[in-house]
Parts: C-alpha cells; sequence; structure tokens
C-alpha cells in the first residue's frame, strides 16, 4: 500500500487537514475538537502574525488515495534564536493506527526541515506557548480540554519507535474547589495586601479589559515565561491578536489582576468556563449551530467545572504568596456560578511555583503529557 505525503495548498486540502480528527475520533468520547477557523487562521501566513519570524507547512499523508494523516512542520526563528538550537517543530499531527503512516509524515517534516538548515526534530510543538502542545501520555480516559491536545496511545508507541525521546513533560491536575475559602488565603490575601499595598481588579467589560489591561497581561506573561521550556516573546502584532481574538470574549469575572501601589500589574489569572462539552456538540465549528453551543457554555450553562488557562506574576514577587490573592478574589465568583472543579491546563513538571498552588486543595495529578525530540 502506497503512502504519500502532499502539502496543504488549496482550500479543499485545508479542509480535508481540519476534518481528518472529527473522522480519526468520531468514535472517542474524550476527544475535544479544535475550532476550525481558529486552525484556519492560525496556518494562514495572512492572518498569524508568527509568520513574521515563523514558516511552516501543513501536509496530508494519503494512504491509496484516502487521508491517512496530517502534521503541521514549522520553524520559529525565534525561538531558535533565543535557545540557540535549530529546531524544526510538528504540530497538529494525528494519524491512523498505522506506524508507515507515522513515519512518512515525521520523515517529511525531518526532510522539510533539513532542507531549512535544522538538525533537530521536536514536537507536538505549536508556533507559542498558546497552541496546543505536548503529547499526551497519561490520562487517555479523561477528557481533554479546549485547550491541550488528545491524542490515542498508539501515538506515543510510534513516536518512542521512531526514535523520540524525552524534550519536557508537563502535567495536569483536577482540584476540587472547597465550599469555603480555608482562612489562611484570606489572612495571607489580607496581610499580602496591607504589606505591599496591592489590590485586585476585574475589567468591567470587554472595551474596558481591551483599552486598560489585556495588552498589559501579555506583556506580563512575555516576562513570566520567559525562560519556560520552548518559549519566545510574543511580538506586539501577536498581542494584538489574541487581544482582539480571545481576551475580549472572555468571562471577565474569571480573571483577576493584582496590581501595585503604582498601578502596576504584577500578577493575572485567567481563567474560562469549561468549553470541552460544547465544542464536541459543535464539532468544532461555529456554523450552523455552533455558536450556540459555545455561547450557551460561556454565558449561560456553564456547567460546575472551570478551566485554568495560566497564572503569571511578576518575578520579583514570586515566592510571596500572591496566588492567594487572586484565589481569594476568585472564590465568590466560583459560588456564584457553581464551580465545584477546576481543570489545569499544562503544568510543566519541574514548575515547582505553578504546581504548588494545588497543594492546599483537593486534588489529583490526572493526565501527563510529552514534548518529543530527536537529532536528525
Amino acid at each position: 500500500m502506497s503512502i504519500t505525503i502532499v502539502p496543504v495548498e488549496t482550500r479543499r486540502q485545508m479542509n480535508q487537514f481540519i476534518d481528518f480528527t472529527l473522522n480519526l475520533y468520531h468514535d472517542c468520547p474524550y476527544y475535544v475538537p479544535e475550532l476550525a477557523f481558529d486552525t484556519r487562521a492560525t496556518l494562514d501566513p495572512k492572518k498569524n502574525p508568527a509568520f513574521e519570524f515563523s514558516e511552516a507547512q501543513p501536509m496530508l499523508a494519503l494512504k491509496d488515495g484516502k487521508v491517512a494523516g496530517r502534521v503541521v512542520a514549522l520553524i520559529n526563528q525565534r525561538v531558535n534564536e533565543k535557545w540557540q538550537h535549530k529546531i524544526v517543530r510538528f504540530g497538529w499531527i494525528d494519524f491512523i493506527e498505522d506506524y508507515d503512516v507515522c513515519k512518512a509524515l515525521l520523515d517529511a517534516v525531518c526532510a522539510w526541515g533539513k532542507e531549512r538548515g535544522m538538525d533537530r526534530l521536536e514536537g507536538p510543538m505549536g508556533f507559542t506557548d498558546f497552541d496546543r502542545e505536548g503529547a499526551l501520555t497519561t490520562g487517555f480516559d479523561r477528557m481533554a480540554t479546549m485547550a491541550t491536545i488528545y491524542n490515542y496511545p498508539y501515538y506515543i508507541e510510534y513516536y518512542e519507535r521512531y526514535g523520540l525521546v524525552k524534550g519536557a513533560d508537563w502535567i495536569e491536575h483536577l482540584v476540587t474547589i472547597p465550599e469555603e475559602i480555608d482562612e489562611r488565603y484570606s489572612n495571607m490575601s489580607e496581610l499580602l495586601s496591607q504589606r505591599y499595598n496591592l489590590h485586585v481588579t476585574f475589567a468591567k467589560n470587554a472595551r474596558d479589559m481591551k483599552k486598560n489591561y489585556a495588552k498589559d497581561i501579555f506583556k506580563l506573561l512575555n516576562t513570566c515565561y520567559a525562560d519556560l521550556y520552548g518559549f519566545a516573546q510574543l511580538s506586539d502584532r501577536q498581542i494584538d491578536k489574541y487581544v482582539d481574538d480571545y481576551i475580549t470574549f472572555a468571562d471577565l469575572s474569571l480573571i483577576p489582576m493584582v496590581f501595585d501601589e503604582n498601578n502596576n500589574l504584577i500578577g493575572v489569572a485567567i481563567m474560562i468556563p469549561y468549553l470541552a462539552k460544547a465544542l464536541i456538540k459543535s464539532h468544532g465549528k461555529l456554523f450552523p449551530f455552533g455558536w450556540f453551543h459555545l455561547l450557551k457554555s460561556l454565558y449561560f450553562c456553564q456547567g460546575d467545572t472551570v478551566e485554568f488557562l495560566l497564572v503569571a506574576i511578576r518575578p520579583d514577587f514570586q515566592s510571596k504568596g500572591i496566588n492567594a490573592l487572586l484565589v481569594s478574589s476568585l472564590y465568590p465568583n466560583f459560588k456564584k456560578k457553581g464551580f465545584t472543579k477546576a481543570e489545569t491546563n499544562c503544568n510543566l513538571v519541574d514548575n515547582d511555583k505553578v504546581i504548588n498552588l494545588w497543594s492546599h486543595f483537593p486534588h489529583e495529578t490526572h493526565k501527563g503529557r510529552r514534548a518529543f525530540i530527536k537529532d536528525i
């Protein structure tokens, strides 16, 4: 049986690229579809500012003429310059249960990278940390989230067979939100506020968030995430795009911001209602009825789970308990909305400052994921 790798060059091929996973995971209750319009925009050089310093090529694997897999080969020059590597990344990778298809896709990424002077393969990774990254290694019987990859267990077997080894590991937690906040958090929050003259603010509305806070949030992320695995600074145009695409549509009651006495942003947490079930119902598409399921989950029937996307605290305030201020400020909104659980996204296993956030709450480590690397 012949396997052919073809570049995605037409709209029809991009539709095949996006729809492939809907067929592959059709009978899997744990897979959460990506938003089709978001994938399309992310891979479009005209719409994604990351292409100012990156190049990428989506590809399809055809087996006997039928789509059997997909992948994106990409090079982020900014990442390579920062970390002094020559890495070609693979992302958006999926394939049927056939090692030869997996191998053909990875071989194609390696060949594409070598043509451009790269000497190492890494993935699954995207253009930035805000793309889905890390292959699922444990927790295959747990539903994915909007922001994370789901893959079948055979992916890991094939990656290792191909010679890929650990680049970085992440873990994810399912946290139980207690009925009442621990007095230690309340007391610590009050002491911190007084000692450092800090205050917590929530944006009043989308316009207020976009005008007064959103760009500072991403600038803080640039500072706080600078040394995390594979991270590179977001450009001004990338920040503008993330602000326009995501921040202004978020549930602002789930985004507490901590400011110092000079009104400088020193900490932020970003959470969203759990959208996995809405994405499954919508098949990752807004039309004709997908928008209804997403809006319903965002604003009306939010369920009992909140998705913890990220937290960032300015380095000079880390390890001072600022997380207590963030948690304390969120509790009234959790209670009002009926949230009893929080699903965290990827936390690097050696990022103790973030992992320790959950040490005072009932929680379980229920998923693991890995970025793989290989010299080519």
